[in-house]
Parts: C-alpha cells; structure tokens; sequence
C-alpha cells in the first residue's frame, strides 16, 4: 500500500494523525485513540521506502544528515499533512498530522466570544497556549481567517512548517515557512518589522531571541498572535519572565505587562459519547489589574482575577470543564483527570 492510499484512509476516517512505525500496521488517531489498520505488518524495509516515496532529494539529504525532518505535504485537492520523519531503533519512521483543507470558523470550534474580540484588537499580544496537539494552530488560523474577512490588514506568517493555507480576502496574508523561506523565527520576526505588516503571526516562541522580538513587535503597534506550550494563563506569563536572564526581568515584566491583550489555554477533551472531541478554555484579559499584577510579579493571584473578572470574558480551566460537564459533553472522569484541584471540584 502507498503513503496516498493511507493519507486518503486517514482522511476518510476523519483521523487526526497516522502513524508509520516498523514491525506494526499502519496506525490512525482517531478521537485521541489509536487505531491499527486491518493491513499487513510493516518491516524496517517497507517504512523506509514507504516514507522515502514522498521525500524530495534535497529532502532525504537533510533527513540524513539531521537525522529529523519536518515539512508539509500537500495533495492535489487533499487535505494538507505536517510531517515528521525520525529514526527509531535504526528504522525510518513518520507521523503526518492531519491540517483539514478548510479553515475553520470561530464558532464551529467552540471558540468563547471574548476571543472574536482579542482578534478585533489593532494591537498587542494575543497568546494561544496549551500541551502539543491541542489545537493551538487551528484557533490561530480560525483568528487569522477572521481578520482577513474583515479588515484590510497585511499579515505576516511564520510557521514551521505551514499548515493551513490561507487565500488573501480583504487582508494580503505573507506566509513564510523556517527553513524554506527564512533561516530562523527569530531573524524572520526581525525582518518581518520592516515589511510593514499590521498583523504578525508566530508559530511557535521558542528562544530568547523570539520571545523578545515578539514582545517588541506587540509594543510597536503591531498585532501579534503567537503559541506557547503552557499548560494556563499564570504559568504562560512565568515562562515568558523565567527565560531572560535575571537583569532584564523587569524591562520585560513591563513589556509584557504593557502589550499583552489576552492569553487563550486550551484542551481538547474526548467527548462523553466516545466520538469526536470538546474544547476546553481558559482565558485571561490584559485588564488593569492583570497588568499590574505583572509588573509587580504577583503572578499567583492572577487566578482569583480570572475568577471574579467573569465580565471581562475570564474563566478558568476549572470552570470551563465544569460547563462541560454540566452539558454532558464530558464524563467526570476526564474532567477529574484535568483539573487543577479534584477534591474542590467534587464538593462543586
């Protein structure tokens, strides 16, 4: 069997991920569950020619040199797939995770209003956190598509790799890709300041140097949506302080303190039906208060904020699984697994 005929499985399926490893069939993601394919086992030879079939030359090169590679594939008409090809135990292996051709609206997600807001913001920093896999880059693309049927903005896009591909409405969308089109996130953002965009969009805020170009583009006016992998909103401001050295911590306490309009965390749930999954969100606004609670690193209170600011559009992750519950779209077990203090939340 060919990559296509399974890409095409997977799509039909309605799977998240496919997975080809040796000494096992093909494997879907269906619902966060893995599913084998009724097909034949697969060897160290056949994954390797299997996952070689849809490596360029320049592509395999860098896969032997690197020993990882990351890219997207794309198939006439298809769904689009983010790739990662690695080596386990001397086998060549892959995961192609799934990005629907269709970009998906607000709404369809279970996105809550306050976010349509964050989007409509002419400025500053909009954060999408949560574990890998969580939907980070779908609820960007969900942003991104929203402002580009409204508003005549110029966005730029750094991605590794890119996912969804965006058609220019009333914005001009620029999407660059790391490694095909700019060497790193930090010099694309650098650069990126000077192709007068209105709205920039970060992939992913790995290092020093992106977190700090990023801070700085959301303070000069720019929109900027970015994605960090932080469990909630508290932990997500933390990072961002913890990773310059102790010096500048409080230059940054007032940067952050200053552009950050909202920090979106999410999860994804399966739901109490067994089929498909829920979303779960929490949200904190960049109010007065956050603000100065930033300034002055008192990051531990900025949950009692999220709880009484219920007119702001804050909620926590407790209280969003609690609706879910309540609307029997979970079952207590995967809420119980999720939340921060279980015993608390039995005697809600």
């Amino acid at each position: 069997m060919e990559i296509k005929d399974l890409l095409l499985t997977c799509i039909e399926k309605k799977a998240s991920d496919l997975h080809i490893t040796a000494n096992e069939p093909p494997i879907l993601r269906i619902d966060s569950r893995l599913h084998r394919l009724n097909l034949d086992t697969l060897s160290k030879e056949d994954t390797k020619k299997m996952i070689y079939g849809v490596l360029t030359d320049p592509q395999k090169e860098k896969f032997e040199e690197a020993m990882e590679l990351d890219f997207s594939l794309s198939l006439p008409k298809m769904d689009r797939f983010r790739v990662n090809v690695h080596i386990q135990r001397g086998s060549v292996e892959a995961a192609f995770r799934r990005v629907p051709l269709q970009i998906p609206v607000m709404e369809e997600l279970g996105l809550p209003p306050i976010v349509t807001e964050l989007a409509r913001k002419p400025n500053g920093l909009v954060l999408v956190t949560g574990p890998t896999g969580m939907g980070k880059t779908t609820t960007l693309a969900a942003i991104i598509n929203l402002i580009n049927q409204e508003r005549e903005s110029l966005i730029v896009t750094i991605e590794d790799p890119i996912e969804f591909i965006f058609q220019n409405k009333k914005s001009v969308i620029k999407q660059r890709e790391v490694y095909a089109d700019t060497r790193t996130f930090a010099e694309a953002l650098k650069h990126a300041l000077r192709q007068d965009p209105n709205v920039i969009m970060v992939g992913e805020m790995r290092d020093l140097e992106t977190i700090s170009t990023t801070l700085t583009a959301a303070e000069t006016g720019h929109l900027v949506l970015a994605t960090l992998h932080t469990p909630d909103a508290p932990q997500t401001v933390e990072r961002i302080i913890d990773v310059f050295p102790p010096h500048q911590q409080q230059q940054v306490k007032l940067q952050l303190a200053d552009s950050l309009q909202g920090v979106v965390s999410q999860l994804l749930l399966p739901h109490a039906s067994g089929k498909g999954l829920v979303l779960a969100t929490e949200i904190m606004i960049g109010t007065a208060g956050v603000r100065n609670l930033i300034r002055e690193q008192e990051i531990e209170q900025i949950p009692t904020l999220m709880q009484t600011g219920t007119q702001y559009g804050m909620r926590t992750m407790d209280k969003s699984l609690k609706e879910l519950l309540k609307r029997g779209m979970v079952s207590l077990d995967v809420v119980l697994s999720k939340v921060k203090n279980p015993d608390e939340f039995r005697q809600l």
